[in-house]
């Protein structure tokens, strides 16, 4: 029963233990124990101000990824929009080129076809008057097929020209 009631010797000697417990732990234990706790802490709120620093540079660079991927899009939309361009450009282009070329194909086609209109009514002049002089020609040996006609001819010819 002397621990639960101790006596004034025993409560002298632990409080003189204690003092030297105490005294030897602030000499030698406390400062390099405060002192990691110290260092734990500082690494601890160094580590909380990385995470920090990390995590408003992710923001950052999610923000800037963001930025770069709608200027990527913005670009591609341009470029696109400037092929669609030129595209129509070149189809609009071809397409007068081609008008013009059938343009000129027809505007040749009508003038070959107008120069052999014109070959084909001279041919046909041609071979009119050479069948108009046959005609004549058979026509004036019949009248003419005897020397009393030819002379009735003259005469009548000759009657018809008035001399100046």
């Amino acid at each position: 029963m002397e621990l639960v009631s101790p006596g004034i010797g025993p409560i002298f000697w632990m409080t003189i233990s204690f003092g030297i417990l105490l005294w030897i732990l602030a000499k030698y234990a406390w400062k390099p124990i405060m002192k990691a706790l110290n260092e734990r802490e500082t690494s601890i709120d160094e580590a909380l101000n990385a995470a920090k620093t990390a995590k408003q540079e992710m923001e950052q660079l999610k923000f800037s990824n963001e930025e770069l991927l709608k200027e990527a899009k913005e670009e591609r939309d341009s470029l696109l929009k400037d092929a669609r361009k030129i595209k129509e450009n070149i189809i609009e282009e071809a397409k007068i080129k081609a008008k013009e070329e059938a343009e000129k194909i027809v505007e040749l086609a009508k003038e070959s076809i107008q120069f052999e209109k014109m070959a084909a009514i001279t041919e046909l002049k041609n071979q009119l008057g050479s069948l108009s002089i046959e005609i004549a020609e058979k026509i004036l040996k019949e009248e003419l097929s005897g020397t009393e006609k030819q002379k009735e001819l003259i005469k009548r010819l000759i009657g018809e020209v008035n001399f100046n």
